[in-house]
């Protein structure tokens, strides 16, 4: 069996990687890190959940550690991800991995007050995590500088698409140095993401970790053949009758998530609604609900749902079905872990 410690890593990183509980590398890190490592450009196929933070911000932060810039801190590693949360645990990753070394990382995003991040990037940084918008604003105005960035990450591609943000991703990659090292990671590969990748990645190794690798074997599949007006009053018996302590309920629109969160509270099942429209503070709380178990079930939609990295999720109900099978590969691979 493969250990991290055959993959290449440093005693400060295998004593982080210790820290935080792995015992052996997953398949997306067994084939992202000695190829980072190398210097390479590397094109992953993998979803969310499948270790795919460590894959690359392990081997960035070795390669940074190895030779440190004389003056001022400026941003060596720029890290693009789509939504707020996923960004935010992106960061508490770095700064979990990087505990032990001088590495200053910061993240930001949109809907909060940019001075506290603008104070953060005066101060110098290593590693930048960003949302694109807030990223573009806070260049824009001055605050922050990408000309020197050694190591890009593309997380969420597909998403990232998905979302509209082609054209702030091209603008980004226009302010970027020549030479650098590129990293993109996206749950599928369509035509549309191959054109991009194929835009600025450089003679990339491939990592193909596609959900039919996954562990979905392990996942029970249930499937309910009912009439719509009944589908609440089925997903309120399911909740209850299985008496489920951390469920994700899927819909495809941020009203129809707002709604169901009502009816739940009306048959006293303790819910909240993640999606786009909701205020950072509301989605923080959501979150951190979730997690410590004050909050059972959490109602997303596909987009927002990037952003949850909880372990210990015991259901997942599909209360509208996703349009791609990639989709709902993706939602009950959140059980699996």
């Amino acid at each position: 069996m493969t250990d991290f410690k055959s993959l290449g890593l440093s005693e400060t990183l295998l004593k982080a990687v210790a820290s935080e509980g792995y015992t052996s590398p997953t398949p997306v890190q067994e084939q992202s890190i000695p190829p980072l490592l190398e210097g390479r450009d590397v094109l992953g196929v993998a979803q969310t959940g499948t270790g795919k933070t460590a894959a690359f911000a392990l081997p960035v932060l070795q390669i940074m550690g190895r030779k440190r810039p004389q003056g001022k801190r400026h941003i060596r590693a720029l890290i693009l991800s789509p939504t707020r949360e996923l960004a935010a645990q992106i960061d508490e990753r770095f700064a979990a991995y990087s505990e032990h070394m001088d590495i200053r990382h910061r993240v930001i995003f949109g809907g909060v007050k940019q001075n506290p991040q603008v104070r953060a990037l005066q101060k110098g940084l290593d590693i930048l995590v960003a949302t694109p918008g807030r990223l573009l604003d806070l260049i824009g105005q001055g605050f922050v500088d990408i000309t020197k960035v050694e190591f890009f990450v593309l997380d969420e591609a597909d998403r990232m698409l998905d979302m509209g943000f082609i054209r702030d991703i091209e603008k980004v990659l226009k302010l970027l140095p020549n030479k650098r090292q590129n990293l993109l990671f996206s749950a599928t590969m369509p035509k549309s993401i191959a054109k991009l990748a194929g835009s600025f990645l450089n003679n990339a190794v491939m990592v193909d970790v596609s959900p039919k690798e996954m562990t979905v074997d392990r996942i029970e599949q249930r499937i309910m053949f009912l009439r719509k007006a009944d589908k609440r009053r089925l997903l309120v018996q399911l909740i209850k009758d299985e008496r489920v302590k951390c469920g994700i309920v899927f819909t495809r629109t941020k009203h129809g998530a707002n709604r169901l969160v009502k009816q739940l509270d009306q048959s006293n099942i303790a819910a909240a609604a993640i999606h786009g429209n909701k205020s950072q503070g509301a989605r923080t709380r959501a979150l951190a609900g979730f997690k410590d178990g004050s909050i059972p079930i959490l109602v997303a939609t596909d987009i927002a749902s990037r952003g949850i990295d909880v372990d210990g999720i015991t259901h997942v109900f599909n209360y509208d079905l996703p349009n791609e099978p990639e989709s709902y590969v993706h939602r009950i691979g959140r059980t699996a872990r």
